[in-house]
């Protein structure tokens, strides 16, 4: 029997696309993807796609901006990386159709970097759109919707364990909706069965994993616990980011379990098992529309980036905090006067200029630490 998805989750996976402007009309009417197909692939190893195409990028510091460069796809990479992306389609239907836009973007931004270790696969699914948000807000049932996202991506998994994978161990790398299908996807096809000895680590921010207060394991997954250390295997990953100074209100769409007993997992991307700060290797993307708290942001005092990208390494850190139902991750600058990069990152999401308190840093979550997660997917498939 499937599981039904919560409306409380449901209304979580808008993130910044939560308030569209219209209401939901017809269910999308694209047939299934085939999988077999490379069509259906975002990214897929050996060819030219959104994944293994260079991407500019300028490191910047406490004295400005450094050098340029690109990054880079491994040759032979003893990992796959399997990545469901988050919610994005700006469609009028409650599911998406097969024609993608914002989706090659956030892909881009968010997976792109991890074909330097890992081979990439990142399938075209039908996901719920922003508009069916609209649809939840008026009292509308999206039951029907958040299944067959599900089904796409369960379909993309199945073609790629029988076509691809031929018994490679695997990364799970996925945010908010795109969190959410993995959670799902590990708790019916991985959590338990013989194939979770493959799973290198799951990387599933953006979306709550419930854990009993005080304990690694149980709550969303059965026998998958929390990441604890570098070096541990076989582990999930996640994390809701919140600025240093908050906390998820009651109720929060992140980092509030709303079940007594339970807390919401918490993974620091630096160093998992962590509790004290961590500097973070980070990769922001620029040009971002999202609003920002105190407006644009200025990158570094030397004006505006030379690249779409700016990579930096100790600009913030994290640290993970558990304290009853709530469990998120601070984020804080680490600006001091007279630097010359910024004392700002945007990452909450906005409406109308307003922001919304029980989403915390959403947009944040991966280019806060995407350095850091590449490195340790790097630094675990040469152990094995």
């Amino acid at each position: 029997m499937t599981r039904r998805v919560s409306r409380r989750g449901i209304a979580a996976l808008g993130a910044c696309f939560a308030l569209a402007a219209t209401a939901a009309k017809a269910q999308s009417s694209s047939l299934a993807p085939d999988y077999s197909k490379p069509a259906a692939w975002l990214c897929l190893p050996g060819r030219s796609d959104v994944c293994s195409r260079p991407l500019p990028t300028t490191s910047l510091n406490v004295n400005g901006y450094g050098s340029n460069g690109l990054s880079s796809v491994a040759k032979n990479p003893p990992v796959d990386c399997f990545y469901v992306y988050p919610t994005v389609s700006r469609d009028d239907a409650p599911n998406s159709d097969l024609s993608v836009n914002e989706e090659v973007g956030i892909t881009q931004t968010q997976f792109a970097r991890f074909a330097s270790v890992c081979r990439t696969y990142a399938p075209i699914y039908r996901q719920m759109t922003a508009s069916s948000i609209a649809t939840y807000v008026i009292g509308g049932d999206l039951h029907q919707s958040a299944e067959l996202a599900y089904s796409d991506v369960l379909a993309a998994w199945r073609t790629y364990l029988a076509k691809y994978n031929q018994g490679r161990p695997f990364v799970l790398i996925g945010h908010s909706q795109g969190s959410l299908m993995l959670q799902q996807l590990i708790a019916r096809e991985i959590d338990g069965k013989p194939i979770a000895r493959r799973m290198l680590r799951a990387i599933i921010p953006g979306y709550d994993v419930l854990v009993p207060q005080g304990r690694l394991v149980g709550g969303t997954f059965k026998s998958i616990p929390l990441c604890s250390s570098d070096a541990e295997t076989g582990c999930v990953m996640t994390w809701a980011s919140y600025r240093e100074g908050t906390v998820p209100p009651e109720g929060a769409m992140f980092g509030w379990a709303n079940q007594p007993g339970m807390t919401v997992g918490c993974t620091n991307p630096a160093h998992p098992g962590s509790t004290a700060w961590q500097p973070l290797d980070s990769y922001w993307y620029t040009h971002s529309a999202a609003e920002v708290p105190g407006g644009p942001i200025q990158w570094s005092s030397q004006g505006p980036p030379p690249t779409l990208y700016v990579r930096t390494e100790g600009l913030v850190s994290a640290r993970c905090v558990n304290n009853g139902q709530r469990g998120h991750l601070l984020i804080r600058t680490n600006y001091r006067p007279g630097d010359k990069w910024t004392d700002r990152i945007g990452g909450e999401v906005g409406v109308f200029g307003f922001f919304l308190p029980g989403w915390g840093m959403h947009l944040a979550d991966i280019e806060e630490a995407q350095g850091d997660l590449i490195r340790e997917i790097g630094e675990l498939a040469h152990q094995r």
